[in-house]
């Protein structure tokens, strides 16, 4: 069966100083993963790695430089932003900060909404009826939905920002360090809202960290990424259990506060 996301290739060159200077920095070189339907995949790497630029080159929030994007049949990488718009429903990122993914002019209910009201098709009040679902769904007072995006607190906008990805049903949610910020208690209700979608919807996770331990926790395959380059990739159980790379085993060393092994 083929994955429902599959990341073939896929480089990101950035260009860094003046016309007279100008370097090639490579962020992704040659990356590939899955993701299957109704799966877990975690990309776990140290900061630099590369984590969260994959994490916009599989949304489209930037064009690769090389590589192809397979989502549900259809290659995302080289569509205009035309073409983009009828598939940006299916992918949907949440990142670790909220803030400048949320208008903070708008209310809670209003930027759930938001995504609905753009895409169209929808009345006015079927667009509410959705906004006010999620915003319950993920554990936050609808009575409170009027208040502005920075009445909440940190956890609080990290919720509604998760409400606001998940409002077009996408087939695919990326979460680019989206649970780091918040508290334990908080991660808990967060994790189970994914799993319990997960098991209902078949929806698709592409779980960004740093963290092993949590990635362990959720995931069915981790992919591990150092300096843009997959150095170790598996099932969750094999690659925590016997890490073959010594990235691998710094990190599962740091994530489970064990001695590194040689």
């Amino acid at each position: 069966m083929r994955p429902l996301l599959q990341v073939v290739g896929l480089e990101k060159v950035y260009a860094r100083g003046g016309a007279l200077s100008r370097t090639r920095v490579t962020a992704l070189a040659g990356v590939d993963l899955a993701v299957g339907e109704g799966r877990t995949t975690a990309l776990v790497g140290a900061s630099g790695s590369g984590k969260s630029t994959l994490a916009r080159c599989v949304a489209r929030l930037e064009r690769p430089t090389a590589g192809q994007v397979w989502l549900e049949g259809t290659d995302l990488a080289p569509l205009s932003d035309r073409q983009l718009f009828s598939h940006r429903g299916r992918v949907q990122v949440v990142f670790q900060d909220p803030v400048s993914s949320l208008n903070p002019r708008l209310s809670a209910l209003e930027v759930v909404a938001e995504p609905l009201v753009v895409r169209g098709g929808r009345t006015a009040r079927e667009c509410r009826d959705r906004a006010l679902a999620l915003i319950e769904r993920v554990g936050l007072p609808v009575g409170e939905a009027h208040r502005r995006v920075l009445e909440w607190s940190g956890g609080q906008r990290q919720r509604l920002a998760l409400a606001r990805a998940l409002v077009l049903e996408p087939s695919l949610l990326v979460l680019d360090e989206a649970l780091s910020a918040l508290d334990a208690s908080v991660q808990a209700q967060v994790v189970n809202l994914l799993l319990g979608l997960q098991a209902s919807q078949g929806l698709a996770l592409l779980f960004i960290s740093h963290d092993l331990a949590m990635a362990a926790h959720l995931a069915h395959d981790v992919v591990v990424l150092q300096e843009g380059r997959v150095v170790e990739s598996g099932e969750a159980d094999e690659v925590i259990r016997r890490p073959r790379h010594a990235h691998t085993r710094a990190l599962v060393a740091a994530s489970f506060d064990l001695p590194l092994r040689p």
